[in-house]
């Protein structure tokens, strides 16, 4: 029986309705992806479910016996007390919403009324967690959260019981979390119980059905309009019933809500800079006071590259984008630039959006026109191509929802002449159309760009190479996005883990060969025939255990894995455990044995 039901429902803020007579139902164990373009109306939605919101039509059912917790987009601004506190006003248990905090990167003892507002959207996601709603509705919740923190939500909300609606614009984190997808387009809503992936692709199939189908109808209405055109210059008795068919195909026609046009962002662009885009070589900074944030670090950024930035947060990725920019001075080091080199920073654009002013005028000032391309551009032409009808293009920033603001941003940037792009989390709260648009754009630029992004897949699709802070302070600059980044970190743990179990048995080893002064234990002995036989096995059953280890690994980065309710995962990680627990142990093994025919040796 479903905790949340929506019949029919109609909300409307002018122009067409947002949603239109629509029907949705939350069932106890859904975990729902809901997708949409910018202003859709998903956040409308997830509001209608949790009651915080009434539709001009229609009636939403909530059941009395359940919880719903919405973490929306905005944020907090009047709150006094420490991070904690907040969430305690939600929380079952203090101790459990203290771990979350933690967990998320949240200090809990911060005052609330001092985060930042990134700070304080982790402090309310945590609020929203350890409240133990049985339904939960969170809106963009990896906004903010580093790719550490976005890990380990997947895995909080797949094993959370209970009901889950999300909006996310992070395609690895939907496909992990959600088994059903609901989609919010022009007023309707499209519902599947599969998988992302799959449902990208039936959807595919559904919007090509409509094409063919509203095809037949319009040449059966220029066939009607033909007919009774010919039948009135006649002036022949014509049938009824036809005539009203034709009228009722007017009114179809005439309340037909057409699928937006694609997107096409594009970029003025600056001439081309030298090879040398900038090096930086040794170089350590550190703000008054503070430790280092960046140590004796070298790179080289040539032309044409397209870099990474990852890291935890705070761990310094915007102050070394600062740095290489020539914003902040080293402490030591140097930093060149190369020769007609023309930087433009999207993090510098939100600062110049004024909420108070329409779309239109924040990019022209006014003007109906942008170069674009060294060609002049109707704004409206422009702003189609960044997915802006002309009714939305003259509504103020402040009324638009955050997907939409980004656009804004996106297209007040690409009038400016660069070379070189530095963006700062461009993807927050972007739609999957405008942020398959973005990458596309990206990959086509013909300058450089350099990206700070949790957002794996997206690092995945665009970067070239990746600088990643890890949290002891290091940087290491390595080939290719999140993938294989990832798999480098955990061959580096790996590596790490074999060293460690080396240590301890070489120092199991000494114990056994006796304290000075005493008569040593090993040093006469030898291997027995056993022991000569399984040293001998010992490097093919690391093989083979590793090779199990891998394969487990691998298992569990596929998505498919998780879209039946992830029953088998539990399992699978239980099992890679122990054969890492076994690998430990053979490696440790392997040092004992070896130690003792060393030892013999000598």
């Amino acid at each position: 029986m479903a905790v949340i039901s929506i019949h029919e429902a109609t909300v409307q803020f002018g122009g067409p309705p947002v949603l239109d007579k629509v029907s949705v139902h939350v069932e106890p164990d859904d975990r729902i992806c809901l997708l949409g373009r910018n202003g859709a109306g998903k956040s409308t939605l997830l509001r209608l479910m949790a009651g915080t919101f009434a539709p001009d039509e229609g009636t939403v059912s909530i059941s009395n016996d359940i919880r719903v917790e919405l973490l929306d987009q905005g944020t907090e601004v009047d709150y006094a007390g420490t991070a904690l506190d907040y969430c305690t006003t939600r929380a079952v248990s203090a101790v459990d919403a203290e771990k979350i905090l933690t967990k998320l990167g949240s200090d809990p003892n911060a005052p609330f009324e001092t985060l930042s507002g990134g700070g304080r959207r982790r402090v309310m996601l945590a609020a929203a967690l350890a409240s133990q709603a049985d339904v939960l509705l969170l809106d963009e919740p990896t906004n903010h959260l580093d790719t550490e923190a976005v890990l380990w939500l997947e895995e909080y909300l797949r094993r959370r019981t209970g009901s889950l609606v999300l909006v996310t614009h992070d395609r690895a984190f939907a496909r992990t979390v959600s088994n059903r997808v609901v989609e919010i387009d022009r007023g309707q809503v499209f519902s599947l119980s599969v998988g992302f992936d799959e449902f990208t692709r039936k959807r595919e199939e559904l919007l090509a059905a409509e094409q063919r189908q509203r095809r037949v109808f319009d040449k059966k209405l220029a066939t009607e309009e033909a007919w009774l055109r010919r039948g009135v210059k006649a002036r022949r008795t014509r049938d009824e019933g036809r005539v009203r068919d034709l009228l009722r195909m007017r009114e179809e026609y005439a309340a037909r809500r057409t699928q937006a046009e694609q997107g096409r962002i594009s970029v003025e662009r600056a001439g081309k800079s030298g090879k040398l885009v900038v090096e930086a070589t040794e170089v350590s900074f550190a703000y008054a006071g503070s430790d280092p944030i960046i140590s004796d670090f070298s790179t080289t950024i040539i032309r044409g590259d397209r870099v990474g930035v990852v890291g935890p947060n705070g761990a310094g990725k915007t102050t070394l984008i600062r740095v290489l920019l020539g914003e902040l001075v080293p402490l030591s080091g140097t930093v060149r630039q190369g020769v007609n080199v023309a930087p433009l920073y999207f993090d510098q654009i939100r600062a110049t959006l004024d909420p108070r002013k329409s779309v239109i005028e924040n990019i022209t000032g006014g003007d109906d026109a942008v170069v674009i391309g060294g060609r002049s551009k109707h704004i409206n032409a422009y702003l189609a191509d960044f997915l802006f009808e002309p009714d939305r293009a003259k509504m103020d920033v402040g009324a638009l929802s955050g997907g939409e603001q980004n656009r804004v941003m996106l297209a007040k940037l690409f009038t400016e002449p660069s070379n070189l792009l530095i963006m700062d989390e461009p993807t927050n709260d972007l739609d999957l159309e405008t942020l398959d648009l973005l990458e596309q754009l990206l990959l086509d630029y013909e300058g450089t760009v350099i990206v700070v992004s949790h957002d794996r897949e997206f690092l995945d699709n665009v970067v070239t190479s990746s600088l990643v802070f890890l949290r002891s302070g290091e940087i290491l600059e390595l080939p290719g996005g999140y993938s294989d980044w990832s798999e480098h970190l955990a061959e580096r743990e790996r590596v790490a883990q074999r060293e460690a179990a080396q240590r301890e048995a070489k120092r199991r080893a000494a114990a056994d060969a006796g304290a000075p002064g005493e008569k040593p234990r090993n040093r006469e002995r030898k291997l027995s025939f056993k022991e000569a036989r399984e040293l001998k096995a010992l490097p093919e059953l690391i093989a083979e255990t590793e090779s199990r280890i891998g394969a487990f690994e691998h298992e569990l980065c596929d998505p498919g894995l998780y879209i039946d309710g992830g029953g088998d995962v539990a399992q699978i990680t239980q099992q890679l455990a122990a054969e890492q627990e076994k690998l430990a142990a053979q490696y440790a093994r392997w040092e004992e044995l070896e130690a003792i025919r060393e030892h013999r040796r000598c």
